[in-house]
C-alpha cells in the first residue's frame, strides 16, 4: 500500500481529491459506501484514510483513541501537526477539528509495521457492512434505512502489549449492538495477533441513525444490492 497516492500534500498542509478518497475506500479498504463515489452529492473522505495517515505521520503509539467530530470533503485542507505531543487534533484553516488523537506508552516510527498493522485495521473496517452489522441488527430486529442510510465511523482505540511483532492481523473479538428508538451504536472488539500471539486489543465504534423495524425481506435485497455494486465496481 502507497499511501502517498491516496492525498496531496503542499505547504504543510493536506488535501483530498475525490479519486483519491474514493480509490482509497474500494482498492484498499474494501468499503463500498456510496458516500465515499466520486459522484456523490454528501462526498465524504473515508475516516479509514484519516486514521491511516495519522499513523505514517506520527507513528504508532502503544495506547492510541483516534475520535472523529467532522466530515472532511475534497475542499477540506488539513493541517498535521509535526508532534510528539500525547494529544493531537487534525483541523482546517479555519480551526475546525476533523479528527483527534490521545496517546501514550512507547512509540515506533517503523513504516513497514505501520503499513501492515494499517492495512489490516482498514481492511477490517471494510468487511463491517454486511458481514458484522447484518447480524447484529437482525439480532435487535432493527435495521438500517435503505433510503436513507447513514453510519458514521465515531471512533478508535488501539492498546498494543508491545511494538516487536511482525505481520499484525486482526481479529474481531466481541461486537455489540446498542439502540435507542433510532440511533444505535455498533461497538466493534477486535484483537490483533501475530504469530499466533495476541498482541494487542482494540474497539471500532460506529454511530447509525434512521434505524426502522427489521424486514428480513428489505435486508437481503440491500445485501444482494451492495454485493452487486461492489462487484460491478471492483472489477
Amino acid at each position: 500500500m502507497l499511501l502517498e497516492d491516496y492525498y496531496s500534500e503542499s505547504d504543510s498542509k493536506i488535501t483530498f481529491s475525490r479519486r483519491q478518497a474514493s480509490d482509497f475506500a474500494k482498492n484498499i479498504a474494501g468499503d463500498f459506501n456510496p458516500i465515499h463515489d466520486t459522484d456523490a452529492k454528501r462526498f465524504c473522505v473515508p475516516g479509514d484514510l484519516l486514521f491511516s495517515l495519522v499513523l505514517a505521520k506520527c507513528g504508532l503509539s502503544q495506547r492510541m483513541r483516534f475520535v472523529f467530530s467532522g466530515m472532511v470533503n475534497d475542499g477540506v485542507a488539513l493541517d498535521f501537526p509535526n508532534t510528539t505531543s500525547t494529544s493531537l487534533d487534525i483541523v482546517d484553516g479555519n480551526g475546525k477539528k476533523y479528527l483527534s488523537l490521545e496517546r501514550s506508552g512507547n512509540t515506533t516510527q517503523d513504516q513497514n509495521l505501520i503499513r501492515n498493522l494499517t492495512y489490516s485495521c482498514v481492511r477490517f473496517s471494510g468487511q463491517t457492512f454486511p458481514h458484522v452489522l447484518v447480524p447484529l441488527m437482525s439480532e435487535q430486529q432493527v435495521m438500517i434505512n435503505p433510503d436513507r442510510p447513514l453510519v458514521i465511523y465515531q471512533s478508535m482505540a488501539i492498546d498494543l502489549d508491545r511494538l516487536d511483532f511482525e505481520n499484525p492481523q486482526l481479529e474481531l473479538a466481541h461486537p455489540v449492538f446498542e439502540f435507542d428508538g433510532k440511533r444505535g451504536n455498533a461497538h466493534l472488539k477486535f484483537c490483533l495477533k501475530a504469530d499466533g500471539e495476541t498482541v494487542g486489543t482494540g474497539e471500532k465504534n460506529m454511530l447509525i441513525s434512521g434505524l426502522i423495524a427489521y424486514d428480513k425481506g428489505k435486508v437481503q435485497t440491500m445485501v444482494d444490492n451492495y454485493v452487486t455494486r461492489k462487484q460491478r465496481l471492483a472489477s
